[in-house]
């Protein structure tokens, strides 16, 4: 083959590529847009005016009224849909607003400057005003079959799913009925194509579709179905309840990211002790907390675990930021003082016991959720701290006080006081010292120091001075 040749046959194999790129790139584009019509269900939602239903205006971000109009007026339809339909007809303030709208994700980009594109598995726009963030989202569909290669798992779950469809098709495809209600700024009229408004007036918890099939689909609604029903007082409907139990295996299939975002999401609800119970009941959180899910067999570790959340759901309630930080700490605190234990038997002292402990416990619970770096380390203090409260002499009370995780470690010691632990005295000591002023707290440390026996204290006789004129070499 002559060198002009063999350029020739590498131009053509090298613009070949192109091509077959191009094409797989079209092609993709093409599945995308693909949409196929629901089957078993009527296509007509029930329309329920604006004098029947309770969301006003008033009720709704300005910033989430700025992106539903500026849609609108562009001759997109735009809805607000999910969890703030959802809580403002429960009389509920929502966290977060929600657009569904027909205009395509590049479409919504070039009607806001103040717009980002998000996501593979979800192509999500959204429209950012300073702290607040407007999410929206282009009308999905269902796979069609052919495209189940694409779009799902050998074991069922979506990993992608940018099928773009209709609003009836968009409403078929969310998880539950109370989720699938959508607001019409057009006309401030609800749209229900999943009978979702009455079942939340029946205060119940209802799967779209085939329970089992959705929970295969994304076993994470597992935890959203246990978190809903626990935050809005909901009952199960009898279908969607059938398989929880046996599907919480699932889980384990879930990415450490989803989780620990599911787990945040639960923490600072205001109703984790309510959800929490129901995390028992159908063994999630064993799925998420194995090593504390065997510890809370002792009454004492349920006891702590419980004292905390209601705790926490109290704070919520009052407007109160809640840590995440400190309650992975005392979710962790029994395993880590199990391992303590075991540690100690093995004629390691306290500390390096605790600590030891600590990074195992540690450890083993990131391969399930992927906790963050920073997070890890204050879990870390919050629980090293526990063994050095014990120390009340010298100046190491009034150091402590100023350690950056002193207030949480001081809350888990009085959880651990509370729950039943023999450390009450420890307790009262703090909380006192705590609350004292410099005068008090000096003698409440000189009290500690005269009431330490003989041997406790440091002995200075007999230590041999260095000698000056023989130094050590």
């Amino acid at each position: 083959m002559s060198h002009k040749e063999v350029v020739l046959y590498w131009i053509i194999l090298r613009e070949g590529k192109k091509i077959i790129k191009l094409i797989k790139g079209l092609l993709e584009h093409f599945t995308e847009k693909v949409t196929e019509k629901p089957t078993n269900h009527s296509g007509t939602p029930r329309v329920i005016p604006r004098h029947e239903h309770a969301i006003s205006r008033n009720a709704i971000s300005p910033n989430a009224l700025k992106v539903l109009y500026r849609l609108n007026n562009a001759g997109f339809s735009a809805y607000l849909v999910g969890g703030c339909v959802r809580d403002i007809l429960l009389n509920r303030r929502p966290k977060d607003f929600d657009v569904a709208t027909n205009a395509l994700p590049e479409e919504i980009r070039k009607l806001f400057k103040n717009c980002c594109l998000i996501g593979k598995r979800f192509r999500l726009a959204h429209i950012l005003f300073g702290k607040e963030v407007i999410e929206v989202a282009t009308f999905r569909s269902p796979h069609k079959e052919g495209q189940e290669q694409h779009g799902h798992t050998h074991k069922g779950m979506i990993i992608r799913d940018n099928v773009y469809g209709s609003i009836e098709e968009d409403a078929w495809r969310r998880d539950f009925t109370v989720n699938a209600l959508y607001y019409n700024i057009a006309d401030f009229s609800v749209l229900d194509y999943t009978n979702g408004m009455e079942d939340l007036k029946n205060h119940t918890l209802r799967m779209i579709g085939n329970p089992e099939h959705r929970f295969h689909e994304d076993p994470v609604r597992l935890l959203r179905a246990a978190r809903f029903a626990g935050k809005l007082d909901l009952k199960f409907s009898k279908e969607t309840e059938a398989p929880l139990l046996e599907l919480s295996y699932l889980l384990q299939h879930v990415s450490g990211a989803r989780l620990y975002q599911e787990v945040l999401k639960f923490f600072q609800e205001g109703a984790t002790l309510p959800t929490f119970r129901l995390m028992q009941k159908y063994q999630f959180f064993h799925s998420l907390f194995p090593a504390t899910a065997l510890a809370l067999k002792e009454e004492q570790a349920l006891k702590l675990l419980e004292d905390a959340l209601a705790n926490t759901d109290q704070r919520a309630q009052e407007g109160k930021t809640v840590s995440p930080t400190f309650l992975f700490a005392v979710f962790l605190w029994h395993p880590i003082a199990q391992q303590m234990k075991q540690n100690e038997s093995e004629t390691l002292p306290p500390y390096p016991a605790l600590e030891k402990a600590i990074r195992s416990v540690l450890r083993e619970q990131t391969k399930i959720l992927t906790i963050p770096r920073r997070l890890q380390m204050a879990i870390h203090d919050i629980c090293l701290l526990q063994h050095r409260l014990t120390c009340r002499h010298g100046q190491t009370p009034h150091r402590l006080l100023n350690h950056p995780r002193f207030r949480a470690a001081y809350d888990l010691l009085l959880l651990r006081a509370g729950s039943g632990e023999s450390i009450q005295e420890l307790g009262t000591w703090w909380m006192q010292f705590y609350a004292g002023t410099h005068t008090q707290r000096e003698t409440m440390i000189k009290e500690i120091h005269q009431s330490r026996a003989p041997s406790q204290k440091r002995s200075f006789r007999g230590r041999k001075k260095k000698s000056k004129t023989h130094p050590i070499t």
